[in-house]
C-alpha cells in the first residue's frame, strides 16, 4: 500500500511540475512576443527562464526553454538606449554579449530551428532567421571592435560563434582563422583552416568599386546591381571591377605553417603535398610549399619551388619580388637585384621593389660606416676616409633616383621622404631638400 502510495505521489509531482513549466513556457512566450521587452518585463523574463530550465523534461519544452534563455543577449541588446552616444552604446553591448554567450545563442537558434524541421512546426523559425539577420551586423562590429583593439583570439572566438548562426557565411569563417592566428590560437586557428579547405572554400569573387562624388573616395561593393545603381542616380562616377583571387593556397599554407609552429614538420609536408597532387596547376600552391621551405630556412627548395612557379607564371611580378625577397635574406645580393629589378620591369609603379631595391643598394653603407667610426686622425686613416667617403658618395648617387621613384609613387609615406632627404644632405643637394620640405 505504501508502495502505491509513493508511486501516486510521484506522478501527482511530475505532473505538478509538467504543469508549472508549461505555464512558465506561456508566460515566458507572452513576454516574448511583446514589441518591447523593457524593465520590469525583461526581469520577468529571465526569472521565468532560470526556473523553467530544470523542470523541462519533453524534448520539445527543453528545446523552447534553451531557446528563451539564449535569446537573452538579443533582448538586452534591444532594450538599450539608442538614443545614446555610439560609443556608449557600444560599451552597453559589450557588457552582455561574449563569444560564450554568441556560441549558446548560435547553438539554442540552431537547435530550434533543427526541432521545428523535424516537427513541421515553424513556431520560431521565421522569427530565429530574422533575428540572424538583423542582429548578426552588430555582432561582426563587435568582433571588428576586438580586432580592432588587437585582441585577436577574442575576436577569432566572436568570429567563430557568429559563423555558428549562419553557416552558409564561409567568409566569416575564414576571418575567424585569420584572427585566431594572429592572436597566436593556433588550435583554433588550425580547426577553422582545416573545415574550410573541407568546404572547399576559395574566397574568390569580384569587388566593384565606384568613385563618391562627395567624399572623391573610392567605394567597394560586393553586389554589382548596387554599384550600378550608384552610378545611375548620379553620387558615383569611374566604376571598375576587381576579380579576389582565390584563398586556397593561402588556406593550405596557413595549415602548413601552424603545424610547423606545433613542431609537426611531417604533417605540415603531407598536408601540402597532398593539396598540390589535387590541384596540380595551381601556382599559389606551388608558392605555399615554397614558403614551408622558407620557413624552414631551406633555401634551395624555396629557389626551386618559386622557380616553378615562374615557369607557369613568368611575367607574375611578386613571385619574382618574393624570389628577391628570399635572395637578399640568404646575402644572395646580385641575385636579388636582379629579381628586383625584373619585378619593376614587369610592373613599373611595383612600390615595394623600388624599396627594396635603394635598401639593397645601401645596404654596404651600414660596415662603410663602422669603419669610419673606427678611423683615427693618421695620414694613413685619413686617406682611408676620403676612398670609404667616395663609395658612400656613389651608393648614395646609385640609391638616390631609386627612392625618388618611390616617393613620386607614394609622396605621402614620410618613411621614404625621410631617406630621401638623408640622400640629399649626404650629397649636399640643398635646392632637392628644399623643394621636398617644401611638399609639406
Amino acid at each position: 500500500m505504501k508502495i502505491q502510495q509513493i508511486i501516486i505521489a510521484g506522478a501527482l509531482l511530475v505532473s505538478v511540475n509538467t504543469f508549472a513549466q508549461k505555464d512558465e513556457l506561456k508566460a515566458l512566450k507572452k513576454i516574448y512576443n511583446k514589441e518591447e521587452i523593457k524593465g520590469a518585463d525583461l526581469a520577468d523574463y529571465k526569472s521565468l527562464v532560470e526556473k523553467v530550465q530544470p523542470l523541462a523534461v519533453e524534448e520539445g519544452d527543453k528545446v523552447y526553454a534553451n531557446f528563451y534563455k539564449c535569446m537573452i543577449p538579443v533582448l538586452e541588446y534591444t532594450a538599450i538606449d539608442k538614443t545614446m552616444p555610439p560609443l556608449q552604446i557600444q560599451l552597453a553591448f559589450a557588457k552582455f554579449v561574449s563569444p560564450s554567450a554568441i556560441t549558446e545563442l548560435a547553438t539554442g537558434l540552431n537547435a530550434t530551428l533543427d526541432y521545428e524541421k523535424k516537427t513541421g512546426k515553424k513556431i520560431q523559425t521565421e522569427d530565429i532567421n530574422e533575428t540572424i539577420s538583423s542582429f548578426k551586423p552588430e555582432l561582426l562590429n563587435f568582433a571588428v571592435k576586438l580586432g580592432n583593439e588587437k585582441k585577436y583570439k577574442e575576436s577569432g572566438d566572436v568570429l567563430y560563434a557568429i559563423y555558428q548562426l549562419d553557416k552558409k557565411d564561409q567568409e566569416v569563417l575564414y576571418y575567424a582563422a585569420s584572427y585566431a592566428t594572429n592572436g597566436k590560437d593556433y588550435d583554433n586557428a588550425l580547426i577553422y583552416y582545416k573545415e574550410l579547405r573541407a568546404l572547399n572554400y576559395t574566397g574568390e569573387g569580384t569587388l566593384y568599386f565606384a568613385k563618391n562624388k562627395v567624399s572623391g573616395v573610392e567605394e567597394s561593393y560586393t553586389n554589382k546591381n548596387v554599384r550600378d545603381n550608384m552610378i545611375q542616380i548620379g553620387t558615383h562616377l569611374s566604376p571598375r571591377d576587381e576579380k579576389i583571387p582565390s584563398k586556397k593556397g593561402e588556406i593550405v599554407r596557413n595549415i602548413a605553417l601552424i603545424l610547423i609552429e606545433q613542431n609537426k614538420i611531417d604533417e605540415a609536408k603531407t598536408a601540402i603535398t597532398e593539396a598540390r597532387k589535387e590541384n596540380p596547376e595551381d601556382v599559389d600552391l606551388i608558392v605555399s610549399e615554397a614558403n614551408i621551405y622558407f620557413n624552414l630556412k631551406d633555401t634551395i627548395n624555396y629557389k626551386r619551388l618559386i622557380s616553378e612557379a615562374l615557369e607557369k607564371k613568368p611575367n607574375d611580378e611578386v613571385l619574382v619580388f618574393n624570389l628577391g625577397v628570399t635572395c637578399a635574406n640568404a646575402n644572395q645580393f646580385e641575385d636579388a637585384e636582379k629579381y628586383y629589378n625584373k619585378a619593376i620591369e614587369l610592373k613599373p609603379d611595383f612600390l615595394n621593389a623600388y624599396i627594396n631595391l635603394a635598401d639593397l643598394v645601401l645596404k654596404p653603407d651600414v660596415k662603410i660606416v663602422e669603419e669610419i667610426n673606427k678611423l683615427s686622425t693618421s695620414d694613413k686613416d685619413l686617406k682611408r676616409y676620403d676612398v670609404l667617403k667616395t663609395q658612400r658618395q656613389k651608393l648614395f648617387q646609385k640609391a638616390m633616383p631609386i627612392y625618388e621613384k618611390a616617393h613620386q609613387l607614394d609622396p605621402k609615406d614620410e618613411d621614404i621622404k625621410s631617406v630621401l632627404k638623408s640622400v640629399y644632405s649626404y650629397l649636399e643637394l640643398s635646392d632637392k631638400i628644399k623643394a621636398l620640405k617644401a611638399e609639406n
